[in-house]
């Protein structure tokens, strides 16, 4: 079953802008442990690796949990 639509409070949204939503919400928190430990001061430019992380979050969300 391929979903559509999502209807949140009467207002319809596409299945892509759920997994986008949740892949930049799963990109903070894992952004947030990186500074925690410390270790984004091992990459060259951090913002890049917060998008990159929001790319390869929303893909794998999309593919395995809402199926697009």
């Amino acid at each position: 079953m391929i979903p559509h639509e999502f209807a949140i409070a009467g207002i319809y949204l596409p299945p892509l802008l759920i997994a986008a939503m949740a892949g930049v919400a799963c990109a903070m928190a894992s952004a947030r442990v990186l500074n925690h430990y410390r270790l984004s001061k091992y990459f060259f430019y951090p913002p890049l690796v917060f998008v990159a992380l929001a790319c390869i979050y929303t893909v794998l969300i999309g593919t395995f949990v809402i199926r697009i």
